[in-house]
């Protein structure tokens, strides 16, 4: 079997730019312009609360595949920062999985889609552990073999920390990809603030801070900031957040509590692939560059492809799809997922 790789995805101009791919990966122009089986996972999906363990509750949504006599496995996709289960690419990428005889569940972290009313602490980058038993409880109640996970940009970082916890507690996860994940925490927000244009910070801090005013007005007894924290750019309000909120003291013991930067990722024991972009104007491309990687986990480096973009065409859809699709459509087969 050949799999798609990254070098296959030549784009045509003016998609060849990173900036262009990543503003379009998540635009209403793409959500216009997507034909309509992109959106086929929506068909019949269950909303479902799952088990985070501790109290958590997380929320998602179950789709049942119905184009084969015998379900390929569960489908498993993780969204990034302030997307949801509804995001453009979780459900364009849930569609072709569906339509390839997969069940599909698409999972919200805390205080993600609709979610922010469940539980009172606010949602951090370094809560896997609430992720980890989530899947745990998703893969107990849909027992379907192979299960698989799919993340994107900060989904694609939980993909590979979930794939690292999984063998040791008993998670039948067979396989992890990521795309574009974030690698080095502290170089991605340097990256935001020192080198990517202006507007992909502002893209971001307005919608973080949309969310935390939905996380404010679900519960009004907390102050969850001083209004003055709110006005402070992406680092001065991450720090805010890290003194305010968790235990780790500081700013850059946080960051690192969630990279998988180095020799990190030298302990997976199950088959995982990384795509991403050389020109990703949000994730710097020298995390990966100096990744130090086991056998068993594929980086594979696009020359094209910006931020979780991949876009194809002025249909708007992704390479993505069928890099994902072809790697699991393999493991359910058996077979190899690397090119």
């Amino acid at each position: 079997m050949t799999l798609p790789q990254g070098r296959d995805f030549r784009p045509p101009w003016p998609l060849k730019s990173g900036h262009i791919q990543t503003m379009l990966s998540s635009s209403g122009v793409r959500r216009t312009l997507l034909p309509r089986h992109a959106y086929t996972v929506l068909e019949g999906a269950e909303p479902v609360m799952v088990d985070g363990g501790a109290g958590v509750r997380l929320t998602g949504a179950y789709t049942a595949q119905k184009t084969q006599p015998v379900s390929r496995g569960l489908a498993v996709l993780f969204h990034g920062w302030e997307g949801s289960v509804d995001s453009t690419y979780v459900l364009q990428t849930g569609s072709r999985l569906l339509a390839d005889g997969w069940d599909v569940f698409r999972l919200n972290f805390r205080d993600h889609g609709d979610s922010h009313a469940l539980n009172e602490a606010l949602f951090h980058s370094c809560r896997v552990d609430e992720v980890v038993h989530a899947v745990g409880d998703i893969a107990k109640r849909w027992p379907s073999r192979p299960m698989a996970i799919a993340g994107f940009s900060l989904g694609g970082n939980f993909a590979l920390r979930v794939a690292l916890r999984a063998p040791s507690l008993g998670i039948p996860l067979s396989y992890a990809l990521a795309v574009c994940p974030i690698i080095d925490p502290s170089e991605g927000l340097f990256s935001l603030e020192e080198t990517a244009p202006w507007f992909y910070q502002a893209y971001f801090m307005n919608k973080w801070r949309r969310s935390l005013r939905m996380k404010q007005a679900a519960f009004p007894q907390r102050q969850y900031f001083e209004l003055q924290e709110l006005k402070q750019n992406l680092r001065g309000l991450t720090e805010a957040m890290v003194l305010r909120h968790t235990d780790f003291g500081s700013l850059e013991a946080y960051l690192e509590g969630y990279s998988v930067a180095g020799r990190a990722l030298t302990a997976m024991q199950i088959p995982a692939t990384i795509l991403t972009a050389r020109d990703d104007p949000v994730i710097p491309i020298d995390a990966f560059d100096k990744l130090e990687l086991p056998s068993n986990v594929e980086l594979d480096i696009s020359p094209y492809g910006g931020h979780c973009g991949f876009i194809r065409g002025w249909d708007m859809t992704s390479f993505c799809d069928d890099y994902i699709a072809e790697r699991f459509n393999a493991i359910a087969a058996g077979q190899s997922p690397f090119a």
